[in-house]
């Protein structure tokens, strides 16, 4: 005959079960919560109270215990509950002066403040202070830069370079063009030091220059594929010469629609009478302030990143060959023959742009004043709007004509 109290049933329900089981095999469960619940679980299945204390390195008091308090309150019972710790000494008074202070005031001979001198200022630990901005969520040692742009066309040019990415027009190519000036064939005046286990490449912080180039780079918005060329300088004469290259390495039959920025030397006069000898060129300017829109800046980003930075170079030369396998890993990771990737069309509605004929008209609505060309021999823009003659059908389409552009509302921020 069994002695001793009776048992209180321990039922657990279907619910109950499936939060058991989260609980005790979830990895970010506290360890003693799961331990409770896997005893919980235990108890459910029939075993006893020692079996279970056994499988499970416990006490069998501890079974019992979470046994109980199961038993009355169920799963809330498996949780601590709060306990009282020691009494609060900084005041809510403290803690709005302390906030007031940082985002208010400065302290004597510095532009922000620190936890210890915050602390000598109200009286406080530097770890309480750092506990209340950390709270607050207050970063005085940090500051970031912005700037905005001041075109008065910011909207419409970006929503005409953001068109030309996602759906550019047909029978054509779209490059964004820039050059990197000055870049140094820099040398460090020891040998590098390599890394090894729990040791990392270590450098003097001294260098040798050996000279300078500038790399001008156009990038083929749809197939990555990256045009590049060096000069030693970064003049309109130079830039005439890589359009040469451009012009020369884009087949005829194709227009050519160049996004760049407000550089001087890409709008000399030199550059005009280039651009307007070819009218199968369309010129889009980024807005002021903002050549981060030109995607060769990514690329030129990755090249200083990966290869310039921490590259050691004994001349310019050897600074150039370095730099041209970039271009051809970027031409061997999407090139057509890999594949035609799928056209994004979600993007008039996301910028409210108008559909139809007036997004497929000439991409020059936004172009700078001096690129249209008001003489009677030319006839047309200077960026090039298409011919009038009817192609065949293994050339451009029937263009559309430039009457039929309508300008994209303009939708204040909300």
């Amino acid at each position: 005959m069994r002695k001793g109290r009776p048992k209180v049933a321990l039922i657990v329900t279907t619910d109950e079960r499936q939060r058991l089981e989260s609980l005790a095999h979830r990895s970010r469960s506290a360890a003693a919560l799961a331990r409770r619940a896997r005893i919980i679980l235990a108890c459910a299945d029939g075993a006893d109270s020692k079996v279970v204390a056994r499988r499970l390195h416990v006490t069998p008091g501890t079974v019992c215990k979470w046994r109980g308090r199961f038993v009355v309150n169920r799963l809330d019972g498996l949780y601590d509950e709060p306990r009282p710790g020691a009494k609060r000494t900084i005041t809510d008074a403290q803690v709005e002066e302390v906030i007031i202070r940082t985002l208010e005031t400065t302290p004597p001979g510095a532009t922000h403040w620190s936890t210890r001198e915050m602390a000598k200022a109200v009286g406080l630990s530097h770890t309480a202070i750092s506990r209340m901005w950390h709270t607050f969520g207050l970063q005085p040692h940090r500051t970031e830069t912005f700037k905005l742009s001041n075109d008065p066309l910011l909207v419409e040019k970006v929503r005409d370079i953001v068109g030309l990415y996602l759906d550019p027009p047909a029978h054509a190519a779209v490059f964004c063009v820039d050059e990197k000036p000055q870049i140094q064939a820099l040398d460090r005046t020891q040998p590098l030091l390599p890394m090894q286990p729990g040791q990392v490449e270590r450098r003097t912080h001294d260098y040798k220059r050996h000279g300078t180039t500038t790399l001008f780079a156009a990038l083929n918005a749809k197939t990555s594929e990256v045009i590049t060329q060096f000069h030693q300088r970064h003049r309109s004469a130079q830039f005439r010469e890589f359009l040469d290259l451009i012009d020369a390495q884009v087949p005829r039959r194709l227009d050519v629609h160049i996004i760049m920025d407000n550089y001087s030397t890409h709008k000399t006069a030199l550059i005009r009478k280039w651009f307007a000898k070819r009218p199968r060129f369309h010129v889009h300017f980024t807005p002021t302030y903002s050549s981060w829109l030109s995607l060769v800046e990514r690329w030129f980003a990755e090249l200083t990143m990966k290869q310039i930075r921490r590259g050691a170079y004994r001349s310019v030369a050897q600074l150039k060959a370095a730099s041209r396998p970039s271009s051809r890993r970027i031409r061997q990771t999407r090139s057509p023959s890999s594949g035609r990737s799928r056209p994004m069309r979600s993007w008039r509605a996301s910028l409210d742009l108008p559909s139809g004929p007036s997004m497929r008209g000439p991409h020059n609505k936004f172009h700078e004043p001096w690129l249209r060309d008001t003489s009677a021999s030319a006839g047309r823009s200077a960026c090039g709007s298409r011919s009038a003659a009817a192609p065949d059908s293994t050339s451009r389409r029937t263009p559309r004509s430039a009457s039929r552009w309508t300008r994209p509302p303009f939708r204040s921020p909300p």
